[in-house]
Protein backbone atom coordinates (compact mmCIF):
# COMPACT_ATOMS: atom_id res chain seq x y z
CA UNK A 1 0.00 0.00 0.00
CA UNK A 2 1.32 3.42 -0.95
CA UNK A 3 1.32 6.08 1.78
CA UNK A 4 -0.72 9.22 1.29
CA UNK A 5 1.25 11.95 -0.37
CA UNK A 6 1.46 15.38 1.22
CA UNK A 7 0.40 17.82 -1.48
CA UNK A 8 0.84 17.92 -5.24
CA UNK A 9 2.99 19.66 -7.80
CA UNK A 10 1.91 22.66 -9.87
CA UNK A 11 1.46 20.58 -13.03
CA UNK A 12 -1.12 18.33 -11.38
CA UNK A 13 -3.71 21.08 -10.88
CA UNK A 14 -6.26 21.78 -13.61
CA UNK A 15 -8.48 24.84 -13.88
CA UNK A 16 -12.08 24.03 -13.02
CA UNK A 17 -11.18 20.96 -10.95
CA UNK A 18 -13.04 20.63 -7.64
CA UNK A 19 -11.30 18.72 -4.87
CA UNK A 20 -13.50 17.35 -2.09
CA UNK A 21 -11.20 17.17 0.93
CA UNK A 22 -11.16 13.96 2.93
CA UNK A 23 -10.84 15.56 6.37
CA UNK A 24 -13.77 16.81 8.42
CA UNK A 25 -14.38 17.66 12.06
CA UNK A 26 -17.18 18.01 14.54
CA UNK A 27 -16.57 21.09 16.67
CA UNK A 28 -16.77 20.36 20.36
CA UNK A 29 -17.23 22.85 23.18
CA UNK A 30 -13.64 22.20 24.26
CA UNK A 31 -12.36 23.14 20.77
CA UNK A 32 -14.17 26.48 20.87
CA UNK A 33 -13.14 27.22 24.48
CA UNK A 34 -9.48 26.40 23.88
CA UNK A 35 -9.35 28.42 20.67
CA UNK A 36 -10.99 31.38 22.45
CA UNK A 37 -8.36 31.18 25.20
CA UNK A 38 -5.39 30.67 22.85
CA UNK A 39 -6.38 33.62 20.67
CA UNK A 40 -7.36 35.82 23.64
CA UNK A 41 -10.88 36.29 22.32
CA UNK A 42 -12.92 37.05 25.46
CA UNK A 43 -16.28 37.73 23.79
CA UNK A 44 -18.97 36.00 25.87
CA UNK A 45 -20.97 34.96 22.79
CA UNK A 46 -18.24 32.31 22.33
CA UNK A 47 -17.83 31.16 25.94
CA UNK A 48 -20.88 32.08 28.03
CA UNK A 49 -24.01 30.00 27.42
CA UNK A 50 -26.23 32.34 29.45
CA UNK A 51 -25.05 35.41 27.55
CA UNK A 52 -25.26 33.64 24.19
CA UNK A 53 -28.81 32.41 24.92
CA UNK A 54 -29.97 36.03 25.18
CA UNK A 55 -28.43 37.09 21.87
CA UNK A 56 -29.10 36.67 18.14
CA UNK A 57 -28.48 32.94 17.75
CA UNK A 58 -29.62 31.80 21.19
CA UNK A 59 -26.59 29.58 21.69
CA UNK A 60 -22.80 29.69 21.78
CA UNK A 61 -21.33 30.78 18.47
CA UNK A 62 -18.07 29.14 17.32
CA UNK A 63 -15.24 31.65 16.82
CA UNK A 64 -15.07 32.54 13.11
CA UNK A 65 -11.30 32.27 12.95
CA UNK A 66 -11.54 28.71 14.32
CA UNK A 67 -13.88 27.84 11.44
CA UNK A 68 -11.42 29.45 9.00
CA UNK A 69 -8.43 27.65 10.55
CA UNK A 70 -10.10 24.25 10.44
CA UNK A 71 -11.21 24.60 6.83
CA UNK A 72 -7.72 25.74 5.79
CA UNK A 73 -6.33 22.74 7.66
CA UNK A 74 -8.62 20.35 5.79
CA UNK A 75 -6.96 21.47 2.53
CA UNK A 76 -3.32 20.92 3.47
CA UNK A 77 -2.84 17.41 2.06
CA UNK A 78 -4.48 18.35 -1.23
CA UNK A 79 -3.44 21.97 -1.75
CA UNK A 80 -0.64 23.44 0.36
CA UNK A 81 1.17 20.34 1.63
CA UNK A 82 3.76 20.59 -1.14
CA UNK A 83 3.56 24.36 -1.56
CA UNK A 84 6.36 26.85 -1.17
CA UNK A 85 4.02 29.43 0.37
CA UNK A 86 0.46 30.64 0.70
CA UNK A 87 0.85 34.09 -0.87
CA UNK A 88 -2.30 35.62 0.50
CA UNK A 89 -5.90 35.02 1.47
CA UNK A 90 -8.74 37.17 0.19
CA UNK A 91 -12.50 37.51 0.31
CA UNK A 92 -12.95 35.53 3.52
CA UNK A 93 -16.72 35.35 3.89
CA UNK A 94 -18.49 33.91 6.93
CA UNK A 95 -21.81 32.98 5.33
CA UNK A 96 -23.67 31.23 8.15
CA UNK A 97 -23.08 30.81 11.87
CA UNK A 98 -21.35 27.70 13.16
CA UNK A 99 -22.33 26.20 16.50
CA UNK A 100 -20.86 23.67 18.92
CA UNK A 101 -21.81 20.23 17.58
CA UNK A 102 -21.65 21.24 13.92
CA UNK A 103 -19.47 19.14 11.61
CA UNK A 104 -17.41 20.90 8.97
CA UNK A 105 -16.43 19.66 5.50
CA UNK A 106 -14.61 21.42 2.66
CA UNK A 107 -13.94 21.52 -1.06
CA UNK A 108 -11.55 23.58 -3.16
CA UNK A 109 -12.00 24.70 -6.74
CA UNK A 110 -8.93 25.46 -8.87
CA UNK A 111 -9.79 28.83 -10.45
CA UNK A 112 -6.57 29.39 -12.39
CA UNK A 113 -2.99 28.21 -12.81
CA UNK A 114 -0.12 30.37 -14.03
CA UNK A 115 3.61 30.06 -14.35
CA UNK A 116 5.80 32.19 -12.11
CA UNK A 117 7.18 35.17 -14.02
CA UNK A 118 10.43 35.26 -12.07
CA UNK A 119 11.23 31.63 -11.16
CA UNK A 120 10.92 28.73 -13.63
CA UNK A 121 10.74 26.11 -10.87
CA UNK A 122 7.32 27.19 -9.63
CA UNK A 123 3.79 28.19 -10.54
CA UNK A 124 0.85 29.84 -8.79
CA UNK A 125 -2.57 28.34 -8.35
CA UNK A 126 -5.53 30.54 -7.48
CA UNK A 127 -8.19 28.63 -5.55
CA UNK A 128 -11.51 29.07 -3.80
CA UNK A 129 -12.19 26.94 -0.75
CA UNK A 130 -15.69 26.45 0.56
CA UNK A 131 -16.64 25.05 3.97
CA UNK A 132 -19.96 23.35 4.66
CA UNK A 133 -21.79 22.19 7.76
CA UNK A 134 -23.43 18.78 8.18
CA UNK A 135 -26.59 20.09 6.49
CA UNK A 136 -24.64 20.92 3.34
CA UNK A 137 -24.96 24.67 3.98
CA UNK A 138 -21.97 26.75 2.94
CA UNK A 139 -20.67 28.46 6.10
CA UNK A 140 -17.41 29.96 4.85
CA UNK A 141 -15.75 30.78 1.55
CA UNK A 142 -12.35 32.28 0.76
CA UNK A 143 -9.77 32.55 -2.00
CA UNK A 144 -6.00 32.39 -2.00
CA UNK A 145 -2.94 32.25 -4.21
CA UNK A 146 -0.59 29.35 -3.52
CA UNK A 147 3.00 29.23 -4.78
CA UNK A 148 3.63 25.65 -5.89
CA UNK A 149 6.71 23.61 -6.73
CA UNK A 150 7.06 22.19 -10.24
CA UNK A 151 7.74 18.48 -10.27
CA UNK A 152 10.68 18.53 -12.68
CA UNK A 153 12.68 20.73 -10.30
CA UNK A 154 11.84 18.99 -7.01
CA UNK A 155 11.60 15.24 -7.72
Amino acid sequence: MEANRMGHYYEEYKEGEIIKHQFSKTIFESDNNLFSLLTMNPHPVHTNADYASKNQHGQILVVGTLVFSLVVGFTVTDISGNAIANLGYENVEHLKPVFVGDTLYAETEILSCRESKSKPDRGIIYVETRGFNQKGEMVIRFRRNVLMKKEAYYE
